[in-house]
């Protein structure tokens, strides 16, 4: 019997204590954002979409080489020297055209590991989590600001200067070839001769006194 009166008063007591919480709230307040139109502050440091600024971006690969799940697919051409790219806000010299810079967020894992290694800080997260779509495809999200003749143009421009370069080195190459061989030459020549005047001199009879 005391337990049962007991067992009661719990079930009661867990009512009541409920029903204030309840009440509580019920009288209190409104706490509830009326999405879409208001939307919730994400904390900061808050992991969500990411960004690059592609125009403080230099190209070094360091974000996709620390991303592990390759979400980070980035293709740059060395600029040639006719070719002026400036600098970052940061002061870093643009040394590469930036002609592919993708990030597949649907790849993505949020860790974070790229936006560390960046020496522009151009890649960071911003607190942006309205993004789904219907196709995984409209997930990737291209950066890089130029077009397709000019990515085409960028990449021509380079092959060019690449070749003239590796001409060039060739071409100093065979010189330093030659003339290493034709010091080589000239080494055999004076050995020769040195070979030769000895023989002579040794062949000479000497002079004896009668």
């Amino acid at each position: 019997m005391l337990n049962t009166v007991k067992e009661g008063w719990t079930t009661f007591k867990s009512i009541f204590t409920g029903m204030g919480v309840t009440m509580r709230h019920l009288f209190g307040p409104s706490v509830t954002l009326q999405y879409p139109d208001e939307k919730m502050e994400l904390p900061k440091g808050a992991r969500a979409k990411l960004y690059v600024n592609i125009d403080d971006c230099i190209g070094c690969n360091l974000c996709a080489r620390a991303c592990p799940v390759n979400c980070i697919d980035i293709e740059t051409v060395a600029a040639t020297s006719d070719v002026d790219l400036g600098k970052t806000s940061t002061g870093n010299p643009k040394r590469f055209w930036l002609t592919r810079f993708n990030i597949d967020m649907a790849k993505c894992m949020y860790c974070d590991l790229c936006v560390y290694p960046c020496p522009t800080d151009c890649i960071y997260m911003v607190p942006e989590y309205e993004y789904s779509e219907f196709d995984r495809s409209g997930l990737v999200y291209h950066f890089s600001n130029l077009k397709p003749e000019m990515v085409a143009e960028v990449k021509e421009k380079a092959e060019k200067e690449a070749a003239e370069k590796k001409r060039q080195k060739e071409e100093m190459m065979r010189k330093k070839a030659e003339e290493k061989k034709r010091k080589e030459l000239e080494k055999q020549k004076l050995e020769a001769n040195k070979s030769i005047k000895e023989d002579d001199s040794s062949s000479k009879p000497e002079n004896n006194d009668s």
